[in-house]
């Protein structure tokens, strides 16, 4: 039998205006260490969060969560962040950095 694994997830959710406290979840972090495994799956969907703020600039939304998916892999092209081990990588993207895309 299989022994489950543990894991920690974040859910990443776009806030187009904060002071509205309306958001669209976008996309999740998973992150097991017994497997070795980080990996993000986001989906931007432009009309969704356009309803919310019709002056969003998705582009750069969808660019942030590119950039999450380039930790994830340890793409060196993301700076110092992709040399390190994965723990360090998940904790840096689980810690907030910006007001529009929130773990």
């Amino acid at each position: 039998m299989n022994d489950p694994m543990p894991y920690q997830y974040v859910v990443l959710r776009c806030v187009p205006r904060v002071d509205r406290e309306e958001f669209v979840n976008v996309g999740v972090v998973l992150y097991c260490q017994a497997a070795e495994f980080l990996s993000v799956i986001w989906h931007c969907d432009a009309d969704r969060l356009r309803t919310l703020d019709p002056s969003l600039d998705v582009d750069r939304v969808c660019e942030a969560l590119t950039f999450v998916e380039d930790v994830c892999s340890g793409d060196a092209r993301v700076g110092e962040v992709a040399g390190q081990p994965l723990t360090q990588r998940f904790g840096f993207l689980k810690a907030p950095k910006s007001t529009v895309l929130q773990p």
